[in-house]
């Protein structure tokens, strides 16, 4: 009786043995997964940083003396406003003023000698030009800010127009002009982020709204890292 009993615990306790053995190189090897992981993360976060702020220095040495002159500012997210309404369209209009065509005639070239560095090809994911208005109805309707939609997306649309007509553009390679097509969208956005007088979102500041500091345009640069970074955000969430 007593032999059948040892039989049985013998067997029993390799089988646990082995279980635990299992058991640890499944710990071991998640351990390891979640490590590769978080490398995989902070390799995310440090090229994001580094694409950004690389972008920054150089577009800022790039225009360092033309933010006056222009009425541009940067900021830390890679966008370039124009702020100066009154140069860029009439009152209610799309079409470009003169005074606005000369600035990005000289403005583009310069802009593009940044962006089309060969060590930004594989980081950035789109350029914006982006529209934007003041909360003013332009017409009498039932829905103002849709009439701003059409009216931001005009002027956007107007100014890729432009730029693509630029004897500048036109030389440019097929390499470098298909690039550029992946790269750039004109985007209408009305009033849906309109500025307070600090020139910061009313959305986020629920300040009053600035008509003349709303009424803008924008070169904004997403990169590609920065998409990863929103996707790892995400899981980290999950």
């Amino acid at each position: 009786m007593s032999n059948k009993k040892d039989n049985f615990w013998i067997p029993y306790a390799d089988l646990m043995t082995v279980l635990m053995v299992v058991f640890l190189f499944i710990s071991i090897a998640y351990m390891g997964l979640v490590q590769f992981q978080k490398k995989e993360q902070d390799k995310i976060f440090k090229d994001y940083r580094e694409t950004k702020e690389n972008l920054y220095k150089d577009l800022n040495e790039e225009f360092k003396n033309d933010f006056k002159k222009w009425d541009l500012e940067l900021d830390k997210d890679l966008s370039i406003k124009f702020t100066n309404p009154q140069v860029l369209f009439k009152s209610g209009a799309s079409e470009i003023t003169p005074k606005f065509q000369q600035i990005l005639t000289s403005f583009f070239p310069k802009y593009l000698t940044i962006v089309l560095q060969d060590k930004y090809k594989d980081k950035i994911a789109e350029i914006r030009i982006e529209g934007h208005t003041d909360n003013i109805a332009i017409h009498e309707t039932n829905d103002p800010y849709i009439d701003n939609v059409k009216l931001s997306q005009d002027r956007s649309r107007n100014v890729l127009q432009f730029l693509r007509k630029l004897p500048y553009y036109r030389n440019l390679s097929s390499e470098k002009e298909e690039i550029l097509q992946f790269w750039i969208t004109a985007n209408g956005l009305s009033y849906g982020r309109t500025l307070d007088s600090n020139k910061k979102l009313v959305y986020i500041t629920k300040g009053k709204i600035d008509i003349e500091k709303s009424r803008r345009v924008e070169f904004k640069i997403v990169t590609t890292s920065e998409i990863l970074v929103d996707e790892v955000l995400k899981q980290m969430k999950q």
